[in-house]
């Protein structure tokens, strides 16, 4: 029996997962799931009803043997030829029905199609050819509404791709955000770049995703560097026309992750290996090297994704022996909590491994909010821009003029939230420069010594050998108020691989978030 991609990957050895080395490391069986066009609704049509040929019909290895004819016969054995059915790959991406069978008149006969199979080989040829690039084993099914478990163990990524509007029943829309809350990923493409398409997309994903809107993907995303690292795309028109312009593909994350990723222009052409002067598509080998990367993000986040559907929250027994220290994270629009599980393992074992009496807890609020003034340490993280308005900026002043403290660190290192926190910080203390601190500081040997650090795989890979920490920090007379990150340390505190992080290893983030907790309640 064959078994479940889950199989596979929770086999797989998560402490050396690197952009490439992880595809080493997986493989096993799929199995195949099914999905019911029906149940899904399409709006009149305006796109074409093919693209590309039909794949290729599979192999039929034949094997030889011998076997007795029937009586009355001669008992002689006989040759004789058998198909053999050699053993699935995992199935990794299902093409999903947006739809049902169409019949319409084309040159006298009656035709059938299927708009989300104008490119039927486009995944299968995908997969093909990065199965061959990257020395890996994986297929696409098709897949039904009506015999998909949404169970992501079983079917990691669905394909959503087609020309015309389609929409989906409010059970299927459930269902699928569960699908992709439990670490399964949708891949929305428009063939051709047909709007009717993107309109559709668009409106069911806001649909499902009402706290999370799709947004336009920053160049440091991890997507477009996880095996190609790419810039600029080059787009070309029906009219043969090309230009190069920056990259189209959207998301919505969950935590860390892509749970959605989409593209408004066409890359399912390319992957399928045809042209034709119709539409707006990526060029096909970048559609290919774009294609890939999905793949590999895929393979790669699909371990985090698990671990993220399972929130962990860590509250701490009453202790009346001991003095509360409460940590107040702030509450932004820039992703303010990816890692939901990270400052609790990290309080946690700031609580098991020092000599601190202290009673910790987290709770959360705006930076304007009056009660930060009671919080000793502030925390904040994110992904994505932000911005403090003026009673954010006069609010967070006098807190920490008063004597309070900020950490804060950009998850997964992002350069978006890193810019936005340096200009923010820059309005609440427009005196004062963030500053590196020097290797000498009492915070880098207050409790673990932490002079030499380790950094993640991706962190090396991209900056070069580091060994030192490289927090920042605004002293306030003579005592740190702000410390800051430009490398992920709420990845680390999760005690669960980020593949695609910048930041330090687990062990050193843990160790200077703690130095840094150590630091908070001794000053």
């Amino acid at each position: 029996m064959a078994r479940r991609f889950i199989d596979l990957v929770e086999g797989a050895d998560r402490s050396c997962i690197t952009r490439r080395g992880f595809l080493a490391g997986v493989s096993a069986s799929g199995v195949a799931a099914l999905w019911s066009p029906e149940s899904a609704v399409a709006r009149e049509d305006s796109g074409p009803i093919d693209c590309g040929p039909p794949p290729q019909a599979k192999p039929q290895g034949r094997t030889g043997g011998e076997s007795f004819a029937p009586l009355p016969l001669p008992v002689t054995p006989l040759r004789r030829t058998e198909k053999k059915r050699p053993p699935a790959p995992p199935a990794l991406v299902g093409k999903m029905a947006l739809g049902p069978t169409k019949w319409m008149t084309r040159e006298g006969k009656r035709v059938q199609y299927r708009d989300w199979m104008t490119d039927p080989a486009d995944v299968t040829s995908l997969l093909s050819w990065t199965n061959s690039m990257l020395g890996i084993q994986y297929r696409s099914i098709e897949a039904d509404f009506a015999h998909f478990s949404f169970d992501p163990r079983e079917l990691p990524a669905l394909l959503f791709s087609g020309h015309n509007h389609f929409t989906l029943p409010d059970e299927v829309r459930a269902q699928l955000e569960r699908y992709v809350l439990d670490g399964g990923t949708i891949i929305g493409d428009a063939c051709c770049g047909w709007k009717d398409f993107n309109e559709s997309f668009h409106e069911e994903m806001a649909a499902i995703f009402r706290d999370r809107p799709l947004y336009k993907l920053l160049p440091d995303d991890p997507v477009f560097s996880t095996y190609y690292k790419l810039g600029d795309f080059e787009y070309q028109k029906g009219d043969g026309s090309r230009s190069v312009d920056k990259p189209c593909l959207e998301g919505i994350s969950v935590g860390c992750r892509l749970g959605v990723i989409h593209s408004p222009a066409d890359l399912t052409c390319g992957w399928d290996g045809h042209d034709h002067p119709r539409g707006t598509r990526v060029v096909m080998e970048q559609s290919r090297q774009i294609g890939a990367n999905y793949i590999t993000y895929l393979l790669g986040n699909y371990q985090l994704g698990r671990f993220l559907s399972s929130t962990k929250v860590y509250h701490e027994a009453t202790a009346p022996t001991r003095d509360d220290f409460v940590l107040a994270q702030l509450v932004h629009e820039g992703d303010w909590d990816p890692d939901p599980s990270a400052i609790h393992n990290l309080l946690r074992h700031a609580r098991d491994n020092s000599t601190l009496e202290v009673k910790f807890n987290r709770v959360s609020a705006r930076a304007k909010d009056p009660r930060i003034t009671a919080y000793p340490l502030l925390y904040m993280t994110g992904h994505f821009e932000f911005v403090w308005d003026e009673e954010d900026v006069q609010r967070l002043r006098k807190y920490l003029v008063a004597g309070g403290m900020l950490l804060a660190d950009a998850c997964c290192g992002r350069m978006a939230f890193d810019q936005a926190f340096r200009r923010a910080i820059g309005k609440v203390l427009p005196e004062r420069k963030l500053e590196a601190l020097p290797a000498d500081h009492p915070l880098y040997d207050l409790h673990y010594d932490t002079r030499t650090t380790r950094y993640t795989e991706r962190t090396k890979e991209d900056y070069g050998d580091l060994s030192a920490p490289a927090l920042e920090g605004i002293s306030l007379d003579g005592r740190l108020a702000v410390v800051y990150s430009r490398f992920d340390l709420g990845n680390g505190w999760e005690q669960f691989p980020h593949p695609y992080s910048y930041g330090y290893e687990t062990e050193d983030a843990l160790k200077l978030g703690t130095n840094i907790l150590v630091y908070a309640v001794t000053h």
